[in-house]
């Protein structure tokens, strides 16, 4: 099962500016952190770069890249989705966390978008986005009620679909 998981703003979908995420939700961070513990991985080189310490502790990292020289500790690499959702065949659930062109490939094939949807305005600058979502292929399972971040105060909620077979 392929999983998408996701900040995107309630506006434009944004998810990026600068090669960073667009806020910093210490409750999105969490649950994040709570649904891939345990689980493979599947990221852009650029999402990767973007990490503050490298690989993400207990988890299988699966990095994308075209650059048959890259490396980096504690991470497979592979040169297409593809080739790294066969190399998880086998992982049980997998995550996909980025960027915006990783998912832009992943969302037809998705079985699961778990998003956390930020309830604050577009910022300017915002240079990624999410592709569109096609209302009728996927079905809400979950929503939270909208409440401030704990840290920062930013209002979030948190949302699953489940794709329509």
């Amino acid at each position: 099962m392929m999983t998408i998981i996701v900040a995107i703003t309630a506006g434009k979908g944004a998810i990026g500016r600068k090669g960073d995420m667009i806020y910093h939700i210490s409750d999105d961070l969490r649950r994040f952190k709570a649904l891939t513990t345990g689980h493979t991985i599947v990221m852009g080189r650029r999402t990767f770069e973007s990490l503050p310490k490298g690989a993400l502790p207990d988890r299988r990292n699966i990095v994308i890249t075209r650059n048959a020289d890259f490396t980096a500790p504690a991470v497979e690499t592979a040169f297409s989705l593809e080739e790294a959702l066969k190399m998880a065949e086998a992982d049980g659930e997998v995550f996909v966390i980025g960027g915006g062109q990783i998912y832009a490939q992943a969302l037809p094939l998705a079985d699961k978008l778990e998003i956390t949807l930020i309830e604050a305005p577009d910022p300017e600058d915002a240079d990624t986005f999410f592709p569109p979502i096609d209302p009728s292929a996927w079905r809400m399972t979950e929503m939270t009620e909208s409440r401030p971040d704990s840290r920062t105060g930013i209002p979030h909620r948190f949302l699953t679909f489940e794709r329509v077979r």
